[in-house]
């Protein structure tokens, strides 16, 4: 454990999207100065950070540069290079650690992980090559869907299996790009926890929110979601789990199928997460603000909710409405700073307070 950070230290994040810039938003409220690495131009979260270096994941000498004048590293998403992660993690400490990555930049990995601690999964096979293609289709079946194994998000790199005779023109369309063949799941719903935890070993969980996705795009979260009592302390039991066998720390999103049988992971995702937005208008103690407490040193939040509230994604020209949304008393309105409205692009949030506990 390091020491805590004292106010005026800075935070240092790969990465400069919209997660970066609320997590550079939470930073400064507590006195921090936030430092963003990105290779993008103008990059949202640079509107509101004290400092931007602009350069490729592979500028070394920038990466060590930018280590060199923070106090902490953190990140706002997981397919960093690991190179980029070698030139600082030498200078600065990084958190959450890059176990933490490794296990979920890759699908084989997790899944892994996952079933190792017990927990359930979907059916899964591994297809690195034509035989692994059929061995894979002849014990997972079909409907099914392939994903590559790496850099997938959003719907993004994924193909449905309709039947077994979609196989070839799927893993075609991948780019016969090593790849995880997963069973389709049962589910009632989908739900995700958003877990913490700090570096002395405490874990926070906040309630789980319902997910309601769009295109392969999250399209809501409500909280709460449609849970019985025991199926919300198993969700965030479970996360908790998670969190504590990777020595994590930091906020992690944990998505899972509700089914008949039980609770089955979807993926972890290592950094704040999507469907945790609506704890900006929820809680006093955000998963950005927990976040930064968590790699600072800092005590945590308890990430009570206050509120029930449906958060909803502002994607492409959904953004446009601003004027409209902005007339409700009880919306949250969240935009992210982005020039260009495109179709897919996630360009804002509102978190709507349906009632205050």
């Amino acid at each position: 454990m390091t020491k805590p950070l004292a106010q005026g230290a800075t935070i240092g994040i790969l990465g400069g999207g919209q997660l970066g810039r609320m997590l550079s938003v939470a930073a400064s409220r507590l006195g921090f100065k936030c430092h963003i690495f990105e290779p993008g131009a103008n990059p949202p979260a640079g509107q509101v950070a004290d400092r931007v270096t602009t350069a490729p994941y592979s500028d070394l000498d920038a990466l060590a540069a930018f280590a060199k004048s923070v106090d902490v590293i953190t990140f706002e998403f997981e397919n960093i290079p690991a190179e980029a992660l070698d030139a600082v993690e030498y200078l600065r400490p990084v958190l959450p650690a890059r176990n933490a990555l490794a296990t979920s930049q890759d699908r084989i990995t997790e899944k892994a992980f996952l079933s190792g601690l017990g927990l359930n999964v979907a059916p899964y096979a591994n297809v690195e090559t034509a035989a692994d293609l059929a061995a894979a289709v002849a014990s997972v079946g079909a409907p099914s869907i392939l994903k590559t194994r790496r850099f997938g998000y959003d719907g993004k790199g994924q193909s449905r299996l309709k039947t077994t005779d979609d196989a070839q023109a799927a893993w075609d369309a991948l780019g016969n790009t090593p790849s995880v063949l997963e069973g389709f799941i049962d589910f009632s719903l989908e739900i995700s926890v958003i877990g913490a935890r700090s570096q002395s070993g405490e874990v926070v969980c906040y309630d789980p929110g319902e997910n309601v996705h769009r295109d392969g795009i999250l399209h809501t979260t409500t909280l709460p979601a449609n849970l019985n009592t025991s199926q919300r302390m198993d969700a965030v039991i479970l996360a908790g789990q998670i969190l504590n066998a990777l020595d994590y720390v930091g906020v992690m999103g944990v998505e899972l199928f509700v089914t008949p049988s039980g609770l089955i992971v979807n993926e972890i995702a290592p950094r704040v997460h999507n469907s945790g937005h609506w704890t900006q208008n929820g809680c006093v103690i955000d998963q950005f603000e927990q976040h930064i407490r968590a790699v600072a040193g800092w005590p945590l939040g308890d990430g009570e909710r206050h509120s029930n509230v449906m958060m909803t994604n502002l994607i492409g020209d959904e953004v446009l409405d601003v004027a409209t949304l902005s007339k409700d008393a009880n919306v949250g309105l969240h935009l992210y700073g982005k020039a260009d409205a495109k179709a897919g692009r996630k360009m804002g949030h509102v978190n709507k307070i349906t009632q205050i506990n």
